[in-house]
């Protein structure tokens, strides 16, 4: 029955190889994304940015409540795909 299915399959292997490239591409941006050292860099940034009279002290509560957001998610291993990937 292998041979079977594989043959009868096998019209669709470039689908499924695209979504294994997808998979692939979707799990390192997550994996940059929940980065504590990425994410610590835009904590200071946003700071300096504070401080620098660009954004308000508002703005900076909401972006800096983001980012630890992330933070934690990415030092606790919580960020997947949704595939139970982590």
């Amino acid at each position: 029955m292998g041979l079977i299915s594989e043959v009868l399959l096998l019209p669709l292997a470039p689908v499924r190889g695209s979504a294994w490239a997808v998979r692939q591409v979707l799990r390192e941006a997550e994996r940059i994304y929940y980065d504590p050292a990425a994410v610590r860099k835009e904590l200071a940034q946003l700071e300096q940015r504070l401080e620098a009279g660009e954004i308000t002290e508002e703005e900076f509560d909401r972006q800096e409540d983001e980012l630890l957001d992330r933070l934690e998610t990415g030092m606790h291993g919580g960020a997947g795909t949704g595939e139970g990937t982590a």
